[in-house]
Parts: C-alpha cells; structure tokens; sequence
C-alpha cells in the first residue's frame, strides 16, 4: 500500500499513531455543535443563530465556516415560504382610532407599547384563530388566545386578560392594531380605556403600519410549516403553545435583541438596571 500510495512506510507508521491535531479536535466539537443546536431548533436556525448559540456555550466560529459545516452536513433552514392571508374584517361603522403609534417599532421600558394581530390556522376540523400581544420593549408574546370563534370576547379580550395577567400596563401605554372590528369593538375598547391605554391603529390596508407582528406571524408559520394542515384544532394548539411559550419566548434568538431570547434579554435589562 505504501508503495501504491508512494508514501514512506515510516511515514505511514508515524500518521498511524499520531494524535488529532488541536484544530482536528476543534472542529468535531464545532460540527457535534452546530448539528446539535440545528436539531434542537428543528431546523428553524440558519447560521447567524447558529453562530450566537455557539458562542453562548463558548465556542467561537465565524459565519461563513458555520455556514461550511452546515453545507457539507445538508442542513439548511426552514425557508420561509410566501403568505398573505387577510384577517382583517375593516367593513364596519365602528370609530377607528389615529396611527399613534406611527411605526416606532422600539421601546425604552416594558408595557410602553403593545401591539397584536388576529391569524388563520388551518385544521382538518376548521379553522383556528390565534390572536397575540406582543410587548415591543423585548419582543416577547406576553398574551394569547386561540378559539374557533371569531367573535371580541373569544379573541382579543382573551388575549388581553393574558396579557394583564402576565405584565402589569404601565400609564399611558400605547395599545396598536389594525381596524378589525374585534379591536375597534366597543367592548375591548373599554378594557383598554379602564387601564388609561392609549388605543392606536393601522391606517386602513397598511400592513406596515403593524410590521412587527405581521413579522411574528411570518416567522411562526414559516417556523411551524404554513403549508401544515393540522390533524386536529387540539393538536394545532398543542403545537401553537410548544412555538410561543417554549420556542419563541424563551428560546429563539432574536437579532433585534442582539440575538438573545426574548425572557434572556429582560434578565439581562433587569440585572443592569439594579
């Protein structure tokens, strides 16, 4: 064999009993790594992420070498599919409230502004309807519901009892959606009256006016499979509640929050603050 591969035989015999390189054994670390955080993502993670999960456990690998190893593995990320699906029921004689919000997507402390939306799920039993809460100070969903009925009390009143129970409303909070009439009802109107929020919402069409939670519904169903019809309303909560409570929340890596999870980053505002 020495002679067929033209190779000395004691240079055959010193490789053979010669130990893996520091940057050999780096790089298994680095490959158990990077396919041990793509499957605990279910795929959902493309190297950017990857690469902050890597150095939360103190591995330092650049983009483009993750990138390398993602490739020569076959993982790719989830990709996000294209989707519009209309929720918004804008035909009614209901008042609509300015744009006070006016797009500015950030915050300086939690329960300054909240925003949400209304979304279909598809079901083989019929249609689920999820409705979030987002907080945009660190991005979390601090309230949700899901019902097969469309009506305020199912929706956005459920989502908004959520939402109080979880994070108390600051004065003068800034509470933004689209017109739907579960929004501009006169009864979720009250509740958010009776707690001195300020009600805001999207001009009429404006999809942009709503960008961060038209955001979030992109990446839960790009994250979840938006092609998915599930078997049961049952098993889609089931999923739904595993993507927001466990995943998105307290999990996913978000780029905006310098790519921590949302429950990371308000431990981390917190523990400076004090």
């Amino acid at each position: 064999m020495c002679k067929v591969f033209k190779v000395s035989r004691s240079g055959y015999y010193a490789w053979s009993i010669r130990k893996p390189s520091k940057l050999s054994l780096y790089r298994q670390v680095l490959c158990k790594g990077v396919e041990d955080i793509y499957h605990k993502s279910k795929g959902r993670y493309g190297s950017p992420k990857i690469v902050a999960e890597l150095r939360s456990m103190g591995l330092h690998a650049s983009r483009p070498r993750v990138a390398r190893i993602m490739k020569d593995k076959g993982f790719r990320s989830i990709i996000t599919g294209k989707f519009k699906v209309c929720t918004t029921d804008s035909n009614h004689k209901l008042e609509v409230s300015a744009n006070i919000l006016n797009r500015e997507f950030t915050a300086r402390a939690p329960s300054e502004k909240w925003v949400s939306d209304l979304t279909y799920i598809r079901t083989k039993n019929g249609w689920l309807y999820l409705t979030a809460i987002m907080d945009l100070f660190d991005r979390r969903i601090v309230g949700w519901s899901m019902s097969t009925g469309m009506t305020t009390r199912e929706t956005t009143v459920a989502a908004w009892n959520m939402a109080i129970r979880n994070r108390s409303v600051a004065p003068n909070m800034v509470f933004h959606s689209d017109r739907g009439v579960q929004y501009a009802s006169e009864e979720f109107r009250d509740l958010l009256k009776g707690n001195s929020v300020q009600q805001s919402m999207s001009r009429k069409g404006n999809c942009w006016d709503n960008a961060v939670m038209e955001n979030f519904f992109k990446i839960l169903k790009s994250e979840t499979g938006h092609h998915t019809v599930y078997d049961s309303v049952e098993v889609a909560k089931k999923e739904l509640f595993e993507f927001i409570e466990i995943w998105y929340n307290r999990q996913r890596r978000h780029s905006i929050l310098g790519y921590l999870p949302p429950e990371e980053f308000s431990k981390s505002i917190l523990k400076k603050a004090a």
